[in-house]
């Protein structure tokens, strides 16, 4: 990892900030003074800023699947029930990945890693996230065409929308859908457009994490690997993105 972002990582204060503090030769890595900026340190290494130790802060992970009538907030000024009612307050810390509106439900990814938050959600990853959705009526292939092209939910902004067709009957089509954009109330949106109303709407896939093994209301840690896994989804699209 660069200096800059170690000491960025335990809050301390910017990376830009950090390289000031480097150049000014305030920062030293195990005893030694270093002022090359994009310096890289390791876990094992030992880094201080005016013979004070730093101490990254510690990341957390977590899976949580939000139940339907709770909005993805901190607060809300409605007085409407949030996420955090249900989740304990040492989970409290932890932000959001994305969101989800008040009547979707499903997988919500949970941290306090801002660089993680930044690139699932940046606009320039198109990062996967998975629905299983359920609509009024017959969707039939042209519809989903329609979504693939592109549908203009709001004034110059065009959405996208992979589909798969899973189950069809005389008064309703359930679907998986696949977004790599993050508009607010998208797939409603699309639907809306196409005459179609949304019955149901649960997020079960973002990127490499999945809902599986969870009950409403329920969160559990991501393991290591899984984040480790996760990283490297993440590097790898950057790459084939370019």
């Amino acid at each position: 990892m660069r200096l800059n972002k170690y000491i960025a990582s335990a809050g301390i204060c910017s990376r830009r900030k950090a390289d000031e503090l480097i150049e000014q030769g305030h920062v030293s890595v195990n005893g030694k003074k270093v002022t090359e900026l994009g310096f890289n340190v390791e876990e094992k290494d030992k880094v201080f800023i005016n013979n004070e130790i730093v101490r990254p802060k510690r990341h957390d992970y977590y899976r949580f699947y939000k139940p339907t009538g709770y909005i993805t907030s901190a607060n809300d000024e409605k007085g409407r029930k949030i996420i955090y009612d249900i989740l304990p307050p040492e989970l409290h810390h932890l932000k959001p990945v994305g969101r989800l509106d008040k009547d979707s439900s499903g997988l919500i990814i949970l941290t306090n890693d801002g660089d993680l938050i930044n690139e699932l959600t940046h606009p320039s990853v198109k990062v996967a996230k998975t629905y299983i959705v359920s609509v009024d009526g017959k969707v039939q292939l042209h519809h989903q065409q329609q979504m693939a092209k592109g549908i203009e939910i709001e004034p110059k902004k065009i959405a996208y929308a992979d589909t798969q067709i899973l189950e069809t009957s005389n008064s309703s089509t359930m679907l998986k859908v696949i977004l790599y954009q993050g508009l607010n109330r998208q797939i409603r949106k699309m639907f809306e457009f196409l005459g179609f109303n949304v019955i149901s709407l649960k997020r079960v896939q973002h990127a490499t994490i999945t809902l599986e093994g969870l009950k409403k209301g329920q969160y559990k840690p991501i393991k290591p690997k899984q984040i480790k896994e996760l990283k490297d989804y993440l590097k790898k699209i950057k790459q084939e993105q370019r």
